[in-house]
């Protein structure tokens, strides 16, 4: 408890964060009677009663800069943070992942993170989240490094909330609200900015508490003798948080309304791309693996692409080609996270949606990342809750330029049909480019046609929109052999030609 944290500059945090991560997580008093066997296996060390306790700080976290210069472009004070975990399961080095992973978050989100601790316990405690004994070691934590807030990697209940900020004395945020926040600092268009209001909206509603005049009645007591507001103010009243949880729901409502009028046109477009029979192809993956830098690799689509978490919010739709010159749509998605928040997978259903409707997932994942199985897994537990599960994928896994060879061949020996590639290099890219193609539908139907000169159109919808297999230009026309659409065909029915034999 005496130990302090690691103060480094800003550039070698990321790698620090990753690979630093060295203490241990101990456990709580609630399990001091499991026999030596299991503490073994769960702590993979021995420790007596005193130690298996105590809150176990977590080094290499520590987002806090030294020089006064480097923060001269900071506008306004950036909150002090003290991250605090509870490890039920799994090794420690989960753990410690998982608590690297909410600093990154922390850091996204424009806080400076000045300490992290972790606490083994079977379950989190009801009152509290880490219990009370230990929410007084997190006050002292808090006092010692000037923190004003505390950020708890879980979802805590409304009660949990209230009663470690009683004790901490400072705001306390989980980790829900925390990706909640980085939401709607990222949102920019109007259908993204509704999608977050309305997630941040259902967490809030079960989360209103009052002090004050926020209990007191609204329009209420006063008998007809009584000197209260007169007439049409007597009754029971409604105190100023239910008017508040109303108004909460009347703007729910409200928003849900406009997030569905919005789909209507997202669905239109969708509609068109499949009316032309254009197959189209999602990239999804965990937040900050790559998708965007992989979107505009493929395609020159311009965009943006920052070293931070959830930067990509509103989809991208970016028409691109084959190497064999059929014509696709990339779609390019908002970034998963494991223990995504129910609500914003709610509220982003229909963005969502362009993954559930694709022919084929581009699934992308941080080769460099000390744990990308667990990333793929949160991904997939996402394509699942938004029925996608049917679509073929291809894990693509990126950052070649910067991972361990054995992971890559690990990951490469888990997933049969994965390929490895670099967006930043271009490495793989040219491989991808031909995995695509391989893998996307073909039409169904062949046809054989002498097209007119004046039926250019027609000519362009067969390169467009089915797979050219030969082509001649005579005297009469364009005679060409391609495979097409059930649509198309019957508009070139009128101008086949019988194979020679």
């Amino acid at each position: 408890m005496t130990s302090t944290f690691d103060s480094r500059n800003h550039s070698d945090k990321s790698a620090s964060r990753l690979y630093g991560l060295r203490a241990g997580a101990l456990m709580d008093e609630d399990l001091a009677a499991i026999d030596e066997d299991l503490d073994q296996h769960f702590d993979g060390e021995q420790y007596d009663r005193t130690e298996r306790a105590a809150l176990r700080r977590v080094a290499g976290l520590s987002t806090e800069l030294q020089d006064v210069t480097e923060v001269e472009y900071r506008q306004l004070r950036l909150e002090r943070v003290v991250l605090v975990g509870v490890w039920t399961d799994g090794t420690a080095d989960e753990a410690e992942n998982s608590l690297a992973e909410l600093a990154a978050l922390a850091e996204t989100a424009g806080s400076v993170v000045l300490d992290g601790v972790i606490q083994r316990r079977d379950k989190p405690d009801a009152a509290t989240y880490i219990g009370s004994g230990k929410a007084q070691e997190l006050r002292d934590i808090v006092a010692a490094t000037g923190a004003d807030t505390v950020v708890c990697d879980g979802e805590l209940t409304p009660g949990q909330l209230i009663h470690l900020e009683d004790v901490v004395k400072v705001k306390v945020v989980d980790r829900t609200a925390l990706i909640l926040d980085i939401f709607a600092q990222h949102a920019k268009s109007r259908e993204g900015k509704a999608q977050v209001s309305l997630a941040q909206m259902q967490y809030m509603l079960p989360r209103l508490r009052g002090w004050g005049q926020s209990l007191s009645r609204q329009m209420g007591g006063g008998g007809s003798g009584s000197a209260g507001g007169g007439m049409a103010t007597r009754g029971p009243g409604e105190t100023k948080i239910e008017t508040d949880r109303r108004r909460i729901r009347e703007k729910m409502a409200k928003l849900r309304k406009e997030i569905a009028e919005m789909k209507k046109g997202r669905d239109t477009k969708r509609q068109e791309r499949k009316r032309h029979q254009v197959p189209s192809v999602a990239i999804a993956g965990y937040t900050n693996a790559g998708k965007s830098s992989l979107l505009n690799r493929l395609t020159g689509a311009g965009v943006l692409v920052e070293n931070a978490l959830f930067a990509t919010l509103d989809p991208t739709v970016r028409r691109a080609q084959t190497p064999s010159g059929r014509i696709y749509t990339l779609a390019d998605t908002v970034g998963f996270v494991r223990h995504l928040p129910h609500h914003l997978v709610e509220a982003f259903r229909s963005t969502m949606e362009e993954v559930a409707d694709a022919d084929l997932i581009l699934h992308v994942v941080d080769g460099s990342h000390p744990e990308p199985e667990t990333q793929l897994a949160a991904v997939r537990e996402v394509i699942v809750s938004v029925e996608a599960q049917d679509v073929p994928e291809i894990v693509v896994i990126n950052k070649a330029d910067a991972a361990d060879p054995l992971v890559l061949q690990r990951l490469l020996r888990r997933e049969p049909h994965a390929i490895v590639v670099s967006a930043r290099t271009g490495q793989g890219m040219a491989e991808l480019l031909q995995l695509i193609d391989d893998e996307l539908p073909r039409p169904a139907i062949e046809v054989q046609a002498l097209v007119p000169y004046t039926r250019g159109d027609l000519v362009s919808r067969v390169h467009a929109e089915g797979e050219l297999l030969d082509t001649e230009h005579t005297g009469d026309g364009t005679l060409l052999r391609a495979k097409v659409s059930a649509e198309l065909a019957a508009e070139l029915e009128r101008f086949a030609v019988v194979a020679q034999g």
